[in-house]
């Protein structure tokens, strides 16, 4: 009654057999982090990590704790987001996601066996079924080659979240460092207003002013302090926004920034075929494309098993009592007498053509958001240009001009006062103009792909203009001496 299932040599070519169509899909060491860390070091020059371990985790301790014992640099304030943001960790577990379908796409199915054991009366009867799903093993090539094609596009769009939470540091950064210098100024014309009114005061006390002079004055000082506070909580959130891209906490989020923005470069680099470089730099660009040719593949496929959609063979051994041995195989096959296949090939074909849409309008917006940022990063250069080569000098003008009367007895006290109020609008002017061109440079950079084409970088490095934005120190010296 007991038979083997196979003979020797049958199990032994049945093994090479199935290790051939099994193939060598494995587990990358890497786990496909090459990709995302390769991004990094070639168009940030910076470091990512894809933390698994608990050194990971005390390697990025160290190496952040370092970064911030000096006040905090642009490129600082990027490298730690690369080490510490949660949520860019959070999108490279798809890498490991992705890598597991692809290893599993590249395995057999497993086989299936089957026993029973039946006897009525005077009979017995024993069924031995080894069972294998044959369009599993005839697709498995191409359902490798698919989900290596999703495992390489899901590198890319890691890779591309890497730029953009990079691009995010970058405005945070350039946002709270701006916000800060702000805050700082808003302190100086706070107290060279409060000094003004208090001599306004002073004055009218002595019958030496009159009413109308002394509420411009008193108004002055109010608006002054109200634009301290307003001044200063937003610096307090564009911190706090700067300390979220980076992933910090706790003590961390004690770190210093510098006084002031980056000085603007003394000549504005010329980008020429920026289109161009984005098509070729642009990852989301290429992610997309990898798509629409995993989606032509999966259409292949479809149109192949349209009429198949369940095949299994096996080899069956049976033993009756009564019959003696039967040996042989058995093919299962659906009969498509209803489902001919037709609306499973025009879903891939419709698939097949949004995904194709899809990557003819990502290719649309790039070129668009290239025009675009370049037309930003062009006009904010020549603005914050204009104010430190043009407004800000011929502000600094006035006010030195002004004080030399005052000392020869030529100018009054209030007419220090008055150009201390114009003072604030240039300077705050040239802020925000400041601001506004390193936003729009790193609008720029991710557009064309997370860099700007090398030359152009060559060129941004050259050497940097002194600053000049004067602070209404002077003013507030000046009322000092008034008292």
């Amino acid at each position: 009654m007991s038979s083997p299932l196979f003979s020797g040599g049958r199990i032994a070519a049945l093994a090479v057999a199935l290790t051939l169509l099994a193939g060598c899909t494995t587990f990358s060491k890497d786990g496909g982090f090459n990709t995302v860390s390769t991004t990094a070091s070639e168009r940030l020059a910076k470091d990512a990590v894809l933390v698994k371990t608990d050194e990971d985790r005390d390697a990025v301790a160290k190496r952040t704790q370092e970064l911030l014992a000096k006040p905090l640099s642009m490129d600082d304030a990027v490298q730690i987001a690369l080490l510490n943001n949660r949520g860019l960790q959070a999108s490279y577990a798809e890498l490991g996601i992705s890598e597991a379908d692809l290893v599993q796409a590249g395995r057999l199915p497993n086989p299936g066996f089957s026993f029973s054991r039946t006897h009525g009366g005077n009979e017995l009867s024993i069924s031995r079924t080894f069972t294998l799903g044959v369009l599993g093993v005839l697709t498995l090539p191409l359902a490798t080659k698919i989900e290596s094609r999703r495992f390489e596009q899901t590198k890319l769009l890691a890779a591309d979240a890497m730029l953009k939470v990079a691009a995010d540091a970058r405005r945070a950064y350039i946002g709270a460092v701006a916000a800060e210098q702000a805050a700082a100024y808003a302190a100086q014309v706070k107290d060279s207003a409060e000094a003004g009114a208090e001599l306004a005061l002073r004055m009218q006390q002595a019958g030496n002013f009159s009413r109308l002079d002394y509420a411009r004055e008193q108004a002055f000082y109010a608006d002054a302090v109200a634009q301290l506070a307003k001044t200063r909580q937003q610096s307090v959130s564009a911190r706090e926004k700067l300390t979220r891209t980076m992933g910090l906490w706790g003590p961390g989020t004690q770190y210093a920034l510098p006084e002031r923005l980056p000085d603007l470069p003394k000549a504005r680099p010329e980008l020429n075929d920026l289109e161009s470089f984005a098509m070729q730099n642009r990852l989301d660009i290429q992610a997309a494309k990898l798509q629409t040719q995993s989606v032509a593949s999966s259409l292949g496929l479809s149109k192949a098993t349209r009429f198949i959609n369940a095949l299994d063979v096996g080899y069956q051994n049976n033993f009756t009592t009564s019959d003696g041995r039967e040996q042989g195989y058995e093919i299962s096959v659906e009969i498509p007498l209803f489902d001919w296949g037709s609306s499973k090939v025009a879903r891939a074909e419709a698939i097949y053509m949004q995904s194709a849409n899809r990557v003819a309008e990502t290719a649309i917006n790039a070129r668009s958001e290239v025009r675009e940022s370049y037309s930003a990063y062009v006009t904010d250069y020549d603005v914050a240009k204009h104010y430190r080569d043009e407004v800000v000098p011929i502000r600094k003008t006035i006010s030195d001009e002004l004080m030399l009367r005052y000392n020869g007895m030529l100018a009054s006290v209030f007419e220090l006062l008055a150009d201390s109020r114009d003072q604030v609008g240039a300077v705050n002017s040239y802020i925000d103009a400041l601001k506004d061109y390193w936003l729009a440079e790193t609008d720029l950079q991710q557009a064309v792909g997370g860099r700007l084409p090398p030359l152009a970088v060559a060129s941004a490095q050259s050497e940097q203009a002194a600053p000049a934005a004067p602070a209404a120190q002077p003013a507030s010296s000046t009322h000092s001496e008034g008292k």
